[in-house]
């Protein structure tokens, strides 16, 4: 008997994450050393202080109780907190944050109360194949911004007419960018936020790789003046504080959209697990100097792949922070294909580019979340496979 599902159920695409893990399975089955660069896992692990609440969370009693639906009082309290010493914003906790588990959780649930079918959501190409999936499963209709190389991997918000701009309902932000690693300045978001408000449309800023830019922490759409009036902001405490497999973060912004995303929530999500909470608060107000080694560790992988692919006559992006190199393929050849002969003759994972939209169909993303050493000898691998390949310039 074949089942009758959803139009939304329908509609759901392949996850490109899960998909590239059974490749990585596949080529390791076939006895491939596989050094696996293609995914956003962070190999870092919580620095003590953080573990140590954590443990101790656990043996409080209130802590095996349900959590409070908007967030424990201390949790908010001290994402408040890191908004103000980290971003010089002032933000209520009780109106204008919300906890959620992870990034994702909280971009779900902004989609959900934002867009109906039909609604057109904005965002730059290439982008995080979460925003796509989302549209598609909500029945909303994508306008995609091309990033150029030129602009240093941002959309050129002026190109886009004003009457599109018109129809417009929501515009989806990531900086630092996932795929790219490209960083906005304020003057970006600046713009965003005076296209908003003229155009009557809301943002949301997916804010997942706050703290590791290479200019220092910038990034925060709400540090803005106008953006509290227009849009949101989600923050996930996965890659800064590296507690990706603990899912917390939280919501932060305009107390209109606050308030419907918890609505939304109280009914269709979970609370963040309390001593995850506990957790959490302790990384947030206390010294931050970890996640600066964090971004510099990064950086310095980040040099390692760059240089050596450069060496190996490749054109790499100079992103300037997150967790990615952004590389494109030589001429004549697409990402996917580039990243097929990376796995399958030299052990080395990586996505193509076209998992994250048309723009990137010609490049492919590797990831930094391994030892130097691994990423030593992955750029080792591929430098030789190079022979032939073309250098070029963005």
């Amino acid at each position: 008997m074949t089942m009758a599902l959803s139009r939304m159920a329908r509609s759901i695409p392949p996850n490109v994450f899960e998909r590239m893990d059974r490749k990585v399975a596949d080529a390791r089955v076939r006895g491939i050393d596989v050094i696996d660069l293609s995914k956003g896992n962070p190999d870092g692990f919580p620095e003590a202080r953080i573990r140590a609440e954590a443990k101790a969370a656990v043996d409080d009693p209130a802590n095996a109780r349900y959590t409070p639906f908007d967030g424990k009082p201390s949790f908010l309290q001290a994402a408040a907190g890191w908004y103000a010493h980290e971003h010089g914003v002032t933000l209520d906790p009780e109106r204008e944050l919300f906890a959620v588990e992870g990034a994702v959780d909280g971009l779900s649930a902004a989609f959900a109360v934002l867009l109906d079918p039909g609604d057109v959501v904005a965002f730059a190409d290439p982008y995080y194949p979460s925003y796509h999936c989302m549209a598609q499963m909500l029945g909303a209709q994508e306008l995609l911004l091309p990033a150029r190389a030129e602009l240093g991997w941002l959309p050129d918000l002026d190109a886009v007419p004003e009457e599109a701009w018109d129809r417009v309902k929501l515009l989806v932000l990531n900086y630092p960018n996932n795929p790219t690693g490209a960083q906005a300045p304020p003057r970006f978001f600046a713009r965003a936020v005076e296209l908003a408000t003229r155009h009557g449309f809301t943002m949301v800023h997916d804010f997942a790789y706050a703290g590791l830019g290479v200019h220092g922490d910038q990034g925060s759409l709400l540090a803005v003046p106008g953006a509290r009036d227009v849009g949101l902001e989600i923050v996930s405490l996965s890659k800064m504080y590296a507690m990706a497999g603990w899912r917390a973060g939280f919501v932060a912004g305009n107390e209109q959209l606050v308030s419907a995303v918890k609505r939304y929530h109280y009914q269709m999500g979970s609370m963040v697990t309390s001593f995850v909470q506990d957790a959490g608060a302790a990384a947030l107000t206390g010294d931050q100097g970890f996640v600066r080694e964090q971004a510099a560790r990064y950086a310095a992988r980040r040099a390692i792949v760059a240089s050596g692919l450069h060496a190996a006559g490749y054109c790499v992006f100079a992103s300037q922070g997150g967790l990615y190199v952004w590389v494109q393929a030589p001429a004549a050849m697409t990402g996917e294909a580039l990243a097929a002969r990376w796995l399958d003759e030299a052990g080395v994972a990586a996505l193509p580019g076209s998992c994250f939209g048309r723009a990137g169909e010609q490049y492919v993303r590797l990831s930094l979340l391994q030892p130097e050493q691994r990423l030593r000898e992955a750029v080792a691998r591929i430098g030789t496979l190079a022979s032939g390949v073309e250098n070029q310039h963005a």
